[in-house]
C-alpha cells in the first residue's frame, strides 16, 4: 500500500477510535462527583509511530470516483486499538468514512464497543453511530439506538440506557436489577457537562422515579458542585430523618459538604464541613446544630430534654513535616453532652470521643510519640460528672530507642515515658462499700525511663537460654486531693522517686514428636526474675495500669501491669509449657498451661492500692492460679478455644472466655461464653455469666441472613440484639437491619433502631440509619 494510502486510513481509524471514545464517556455514571477520568478520552492516545495492520478479504482502489474500501472479515489494528467489520469505506470526494455490519473495537484499556453502522467526516466534526453496545472493564454496560456527534464538539446519544449489571445467563430477555434510561444523552465538548433528559430509574423492570433532566460533570471535571445522594434515618425519638447533602467546590484545594436533615419529630439539623488540603496535609472544620422541636420526646431530666438549642463545632487536621514527622489534632465542642451521639454525627458519635493534639516521629530505630488527650463523655444524664473526673493528660510521651549494633552480643532497647494527668473532680466508685479511687482531684506528673538488654544462647542439646537484664527508674511529682476515706497507705508527699534492678534468665526446651500421621512440639519453659522490692508499692496515685487479667497471654511476661504506674517487683517464677500439634487429616491442637510463683520479696499483686488493681487477680498468693489456653482446630470448619484461670486451692473455675465457631461455605457462626466469679473489691459484687452469639446464613448466591445477641444469664435478660437481611450481587448491595440495646444509664437517646442501605455499583448509596448489627462482625 502506498504512503498516501496509509496515511488516508490512518485518518480514517482515528476517527473511528474518537466516535468510540466520545461514546464512551457519554455514558459515564451520572455522578455529581465525578471520580477518576475513564480509559477513554476524546482523542485517542495513539503514538506517532504506530504501524497500521490492515487484513481483509478485498482491498479496493476505485480512483475515479475517488473511493476506497475494505470488504469482507476487515480487520485493523492500529496503536493497541483493535477493530472488526464486515466493510470499511472512505469517501474522499464526501469527506466521510463509514464502517458497516457487526463492528467490534476493542480498546487498550479492554473497553469493548459494538455497534452495526458507523458514520464519520474526515475532520472528525460530524457524524453518526448505529446500534451502539459498550462493555466496560469494571462490567458496566450501556447502549442506544443511534448516536450523532455534532459541531464538532457535541455528542448525542439517542434513547440510551446504562447498567452495572450483568445479564441473566438463564433468560438474557429479563431486564436487570436496575437500570438508568433516558431519551437523549448529551455529552457537551465545551462545558464539560453530560445531561440525562427524560431520566429513568429502573428496578427490576420497573420504572421506581423519573427525572426531566440531570446534568453532570464529565470524565474530565475531577470536583463539581451539586447535590449528592440523599440518606435517610430513623428511630423512636427523632422520628424519620432524610438528608439533603451539597457538595461546593470553593477551588482546586478547598471544599465544602452542607447537609440539610429534616427529622419529623424534632426540626431541621444543619450540618455543615470545609476541607483544606495543603501540600503537606489537610484541614477540616465541622459545625451542626438544631434547633429541637419537642424535646419533651426524650427520656425527662436527660440532656436530651433539657434543651431545644443545640449544636457541635469541631476540627481535625493532619500534616507531614517530613517524611520522618507528623502532627495533627481531632478537638470537638458541644452545647451539652449527648448532642452528637444522639443525632449520630459520623466520626463524632462515641460513646467517648478522645480529643487530641499529637506530634509523632518513626525512625528506623527509634519511635516518638507526643500527645495531648481530653476525654468528651457522652450520655444523656445531666447530673453525670464523668467527664470532670476523666482525666485531661498534657502531656504524653513515649519514646523508645532500639541500638542499631548488637551490646554484648545481645539487643539493647530503651524506653521514656512522661504523662502529666489534671482532673477537674476525684472518680471515685463504691460497691459493697469498697472505695476505689480511680483518679484524684488535681494533678499528677510521671516521668520514667528504662533500659533493658537481652540475648539468646542454644546449647548443643537444644536447650535455649535466654538472659537478660533492665534498670528502670520513676519520679513523680504529686499535687492532687488526699484521698479521703481511704484506709490503705497512701503516699501524702509532694515529690516521690523510685528504682528497680531486674536480672533474669528464660530457659525453653522444645521436644519434637512425631508418628505416622502426626507432628507435636512440646515446650516447657522456665523463667526467673530476681528484682528487687517495688517501692512505694500501692501508696502512689494509679491512672494507667487499672487493668489486670492473669491468663495464658501473659503467663510469662515479666511484668503484667498494663500501665507505668505500677510495676512488678521481688523474686518471681513463672513455669508453664506450649504444646502445638498437627495432624495429617488436618487436625490442629494448640495450648498453654502454667503458674507463677513469687520466690522472694514484697508481691506486687497482694498490695492493695487505690484502686485495688491485684484483688482477686489469681497472683496475690506467693503461689498463683493456674491459667492455660486450650483449642483445637477441625478440618470441617469447627474451632473451639478456651482460656481459663483456675483456683490454685480447689481448681474451681475463676474466669473463662470458650469459644465456638463454625464455619463453612453457608454459615458462619460465633457463640462465646464467658464467666467473672465476683471481685467485690475490684468492682464486681456478684458472679458474672455472659453470652454472645453472632452468625450469617447465605439462603443462596444473593441472599443472606444475619444477627447478633448478647445474654446476661446472670439477670436472665438479653442485654442486646439485633438481626439484618442482606442482598448482594454483581451491581447491588442491600442491607436491612433491626438493633436493639437495653440502656441502664441513660447513655443514650434510643432503646432501638431501624436502618438500611441500598448501594448501586458506580451510581452510590442511599442509607437509612446504621445499617450494622452491633455487636456482629
Amino acid at each position: 500500500m502506498a504512503a498516501g494510502d496509509r496515511s488516508i486510513f490512518k485518518r480514517f481509524l482515528a476517527g473511528l477510535l474518537t466516535s468510540t471514545a466520545v461514546c464512551l464517556i457519554a455514558f459515564a455514571p451520572p455522578e455529581v462527583r465525578a471520580q477518576d477520568a475513564p480509559a477513554a478520552a476524546l482523542q485517542p492516545s495513539v503514538p506517532e509511530d504506530a504501524k497500521l495492520l490492515l487484513a481483509a478479504n478485498e482491498l479496493l482502489y476505485d480512483r475515479d470516483n475517488q473511493r476506497i474500501t475494505a470488504r469482507g472479515a476487515v480487520q485493523i489494528n492500529y496503536g493497541g486499538y483493535r477493530m472488526v467489520a464486515r466493510q470499511v469505506i472512505y469517501d474522499q470526494k464526501t469527506g466521510r468514512m463509514t464502517a458497516l455490519g457487526n463492528i467490534e473495537m476493542v480498546e487498550p484499556s479492554g473497553n469493548r464497543l459494538y455497534a452495526d453502522k458507523l458514520d464519520v467526516t474526515d475532520d472528525f466534526a460530524n457524524g453518526f453511530i448505529n446500534a451502539i453496545r459498550i462493555e466496560t472493564t469494571d462490567n458496566t454496560r450501556m447502549a442506544a439506538e443511534r448516536g450523532e456527534r455534532v459541531n464538532g464538539t457535541d455528542f448525542i446519544l439517542y434513547k440510551g440506557v446504562y447498567t452495572a449489571c450483568e445479564p441473566c445467563r438463564e433468560h438474557p430477555e429479563r431486564p436487570p436489577l436496575w437500570q438508568i434510561k433516558a431519551e437523549r444523552v448529551i455529552e457537551n465538548g465545551t462545558t464539560h457537562t453530560v445531561r440525562l433528559e427524560h431520566a429513568k430509574f429502573e428496578l427490576f423492570g420497573h420504572s421506581i422515579a423519573t427525572v426531566p433532566a440531570i446534568e453532570v460533570p464529565d470524565y474530565t471535571v475531577k470536583r463539581k458542585s451539586g447535590f449528592l445522594f440523599p440518606t435517610m434515618r430513623t428511630s423512636d425519638n427523632l422520628g424519620f430523618g432524610l438528608t439533603i447533602p451539597y457538595y461546593y467546590v470553593l477551588n482546586n484545594h478547598m471544599d465544602a459538604t452542607i447537609k440539610a436533615t429534616g427529622f419529623t419529630s424534632q426540626g431541621v439539623l444543619l450540618d455543615g464541613e470545609f476541607r483544606r488540603r495543603f501540600d503537606n496535609g489537610e484541614v477540616t472544620v465541622r459545625a451542626a446544630g438544631i434547633q429541637q422541636m419537642n424535646s419533651d420526646l426524650f427520656d425527662a431530666h436527660t440532656s436530651d430534654s433539657s434543651k431545644d438549642t443545640r449544636g457541635m463545632i469541631a476540627s481535625s487536621g493532619k500534616f507531614d513535616i517530613n517524611p520522618r514527622w507528623s502532627f495533627g489534632w481531632d478537638v470537638m465542642a458541644q452545647s451539652d453532652n449527648n448532642f452528637a451521639r444522639t443525632y449520630e454525627l459520623d466520626d463524632y458519635n462515641q460513646r467517648t470521643h478522645v480529643n487530641q493534639l499529637y506530634l509523632t516521629g518513626l525512625g528506623d530505630r527509634n519511635y516518638f510519640d507526643l500527645r495531648g488527650y481530653y476525654f468528651d463523655v457522652q450520655n444523656a444524664d445531666t447530673n453525670s460528672e464523668l467527664e470532670k473526673q476523666q482525666g485531661v493528660v498534657l502531656p504524653s510521651l513515649d519514646y523508645q530507642y532500639y541500638a542499631p549494633e548488637p551490646v554484648a552480643g545481645g539487643e539493647l532497647t530503651a524506653n521514656f515515658n512522661l504523662a502529666s494527668v489534671s482532673r477537674f473532680d476525684s472518680d471515685i466508685y463504691t460497691v459493697n462499700g469498697v472505695d476505689r479511687y480511680r483518679g484524684l482531684k488535681g494533678n499528677t506528673t510521671r516521668a520514667t525511663a528504662e533500659v533493658e538488654w537481652k540475648r539468646s544462647f542454644i546449647t548443643p542439646g537444644g536447650l535455649e537460654l535466654t538472659p537478660m537484664l533492665a534498670a528502670r527508674g520513676d519520679a513523680f511529682s504529686l499535687n492532687m486531693d488526699t484521698p479521703s476515706g481511704y484506709t490503705g497507705d497512701y503516699y501524702d508527699g509532694d515529690a516521690a522517686t523510685r528504682g528497680l534492678l531486674t536480672a533474669g534468665l528464660e530457659a525453653r526446651y522444645p521436644i519434637l514428636m512425631t508418628t505416622a500421621n502426626s507432628s507435636h512440639v512440646l515446650e516447657p519453659i522456665v523463667q526467673v526474675y530476681a528484682r528487687n522490692d517495688e517501692q512505694h508499692a500501692g501508696q502512689l496515685p494509679n491512672e494507667d495500669a487499672q487493668s489486670l487479667v492473669f491468663n495464658a497471654t501473659n503467663l510469662f511476661d515479666s511484668n503484667r501491669f498494663s500501665g507505668y504506674d505500677r510495676v512488678e517487683g521481688g523474686t518471681r517464677a513463672n513455669v508453664g509449657f506450649r504444646y502445638t500439634g498437627s495432624f495429617d487429616n488436618g487436625i490442629g491442637v494448640r495450648g498453654i498451661f502454667g503458674q507463677s510463683y513469687q520466690l522472694a520479696g514484697l508481691n506486687s499483686y497482694a498490695t492493695d492500692d487505690l484502686v485495688k488493681v491485684g484483688s482477686a487477680s489469681g497472683l496475690e498468693d506467693d503461689v498463683s492460679d493456674f491459667v492455660g489456653m486450650a483449642a483445637i482446630d477441625l478440618p470441617n470448619g469447627v474451632s473451639v478455644s478456651n482460656n481459663f484461670r483456675l483456683d490454685k486451692d480447689t481448681l474451681d473455675l475463676r474466669r473463662t472466655d470458650s469459644t465456638l465457631t463454625f464455619t463453612n461455605e453457608d454459615l458462619q457462626a460465633n457463640l462465646t461464653y464467658t464467666r467473672i466469679t465476683a471481685q467485690p473489691e475490684y468492682g464486681f459484687a456478684s458472679d458474672n455469666d455472659e453470652l454472645q452469639a453472632s452468625g450469617s446464613y447465605k439462603l443462596d448466591e444473593s441472599w443472606s441472613v444475619f444477627g447478633a445477641m448478647t445474654w446476661d444469664i446472670d439477670s436472665a435478660e438479653i442485654s442486646r440484639h439485633g438481626v439484618g437481611i442482606s442482598y448482594a450481587d454483581e451491581c447491588a448491595i442491600l442491607s436491612l437491619v433491626y438493633n436493639s440495646e437495653r440502656d441502664d444509664d441513660n447513655e443514650s437517646a434510643s432503646d432501638w433502631s431501624i436502618g438500611a442501605r441500598l448501594t448501586f455499583r458506580t451510581l452510590g448509596d442511599v442509607k437509612v440509619g446504621d445499617a450494622n448489627v452491633k455487636g456482629y462482625n
